[in-house]
C-alpha cells in the first residue's frame, strides 16, 4: 500500500480510538467519578497512540509535517460527525457543513504545491 493511503488508514482508525477515549464517556460512563473516566481514556488512547505514531512515520516519508497535521484535522473532523450524530445523538448542524469547507481550504492550501509540482 502506497505511504499515502496506508497513512491515511491508520490516522483514520487511530481517530476512531481517539474520538471514543475523548467523548464515549460522556455517554457511557457520566455516572462514574472522573477519575475512572479518565483512566478508560487512556487506555484506548494507547491504541490511538498505536496507530497515530506509525502512521505519522510513514506519512513523513512523503508528506510535511504540516500537511500532515491538516491531513489530521481533516480526518478528526470526518470521524468526530457521524459519531458525534450516530453514537452522542447530538443534531446534526449546518456548522458541520462550513467547518469541513474551512478545513477543504486548508488542504488546498497546504497541499497545493504537492499537487503543482513545485
Amino acid at each position: 500500500m502506497r505511504p499515502f493511503f496506508l497513512t491515511v488508514t491508520l490516522l483514520t482508525l487511530s481517530n476512531v480510538f481517539m474520538t471514543f477515549a475523548w467523548y464515549a464517556h460522556l455517554k457511557e460512563l457520566s455516572h462514574k467519578p472522573w477519575v475512572i473516566a479518565a483512566l478508560l481514556s487512556w487506555g484506548i488512547a494507547l491504541f490511538e497512540y498505536m496507530l497515530q505514531v506509525p502512521a505519522n512515520r510513514i506519512g513523513y516519508t512523503v508528506m510535511s509535517v504540516a500537511q500532515l497535521k491538516i491531513l489530521q484535522e481533516v480526518i478528526t473532523l470526518s470521524v468526530f460527525v457521524p459519531f458525534a450524530v450516530l453514537y452522542l445523538k447530538e443534531p446534526l448542524k449546518l456548522d458541520y457543513l462550513w467547518a469541513g469547507l474551512c478545513m477543504l481550504a486548508a488542504v488546498y492550501f497546504i497541499f497545493r504545491s504537492r499537487w503543482s509540482g513545485g
